[in-house]
């Protein structure tokens, strides 16, 4: 790494650092890798860049200074086994939510397994079941067009299938009934009330993120379709808020339809996910 190089970094550090970015040296770096089209990584073996590269630099750190979201700079986010392409108007999938893909890649399914993501947003957990199941029937679910739109490009070398429906409508995709062996969910789920960082209250779309005045509404919908939808036997996995594992899992038991209901946490310790399995007796 060139000298001027290493100032520049170590300048956009300290400027992210004072804006209040906890991951400062981290996000400098990865903007420096993006536009030198290297991986963070390799920089030390980079050439030196022109001054085109270092006044591009100054403004994206500028930018990020003001809480863009890093994805948003770059364009991609990586999820599990895959890359996906974010932006404005689509919620930036978590490392959080990675948990629950570790959790679902790990399930026995049947050899053509019917796969249902719920609130599929850019298609993540969508396209990255595709990745372990390529045998598998996946369903994407959204209802919002822009968050469709970035699906669909995550999606195009893929077998996903996608479609604009709203998850609370009542008897949405009947025929589904009885027939899915896995469905996933990571809703909006955060109570209305709820003071959010700036990167997510001013960037990620409102209505990905607020799941009501107890931040269940949508969880309550997506439970309520996985009970119907799923096999006996079928397992379904949902995302949840901190503060929300246990009427989460209340939830689920209230249904009567469920048994082996587990509660997670997510990579750092929080509760995050719960999990469960369609009863066979019902």
């Amino acid at each position: 790494m060139t000298t001027r190089l290493r100032h520049a970094i170590d300048s956009a550090a300290a400027t992210l650092a004072e804006a209040g970015i906890d991951s400062a040296r981290y996000d400098a770096e990865e903007l420096a890798a993006y536009l030198a089209g290297t991986e963070r990584g390799r920089l030390p073996l980079l050439d030196s860049p022109g001054d085109e590269f270092f006044a591009r630099y100054q403004s994206v750190v500028a930018q990020r200074s003001q809480r863009v979201p890093l994805q948003h700079l770059t364009g991609t986010v990586a999820f599990g086994p895959v890359t996906l392409n974010v932006g404005p108007g689509v919620f930036i999938p978590r490392p959080e939510t990675e948990a629950m893909l570790e959790w679902a890649s790990g399930q026995r399914l049947s050899a053509r397994p019917v796969i249902v993501d719920l609130c599929t947003g850019s298609g993540a957990l969508a396209v990255a079941l595709a990745h372990y199941w390529p045998s598998a029937r996946v369903l994407g679910i959204d209802d919002s067009d822009a968050a469709l739109d970035y699906a669909r490009r995550n999606s195009a070398d893929t077998a996903v299938e996608l479609l604009r429906a709203d998850v609370t409508a009542p008897g949405l995709l009947s025929e589904l009934n009885g027939d899915v062996d896995l469905v996933v969910a990571n809703p909006p789920y955060v109570p209305d009330d709820v003071e959010l960082e700036a990167e997510v209250a001013q960037h990620d779309p409102p209505h990905a993120v607020f799941g009501g005045a107890d931040g269940m509404t949508v969880i309550r919908a997506v439970t309520a379709l996985a009970g119907r939808w799923l096999r006996a036997g079928g397992l379904f996995a949902v995302e949840h808020d901190d503060t929300t594992s246990a009427q989460t899992s209340e939830l689920l038991a209230g249904t009567g339809l469920f048994d082996e209901i587990v509660a997670h946490t997510d990579l750092a310790g929080r509760p995050r996910f719960v999990t469960a399995r369609r009863k066979v007796s019902q």
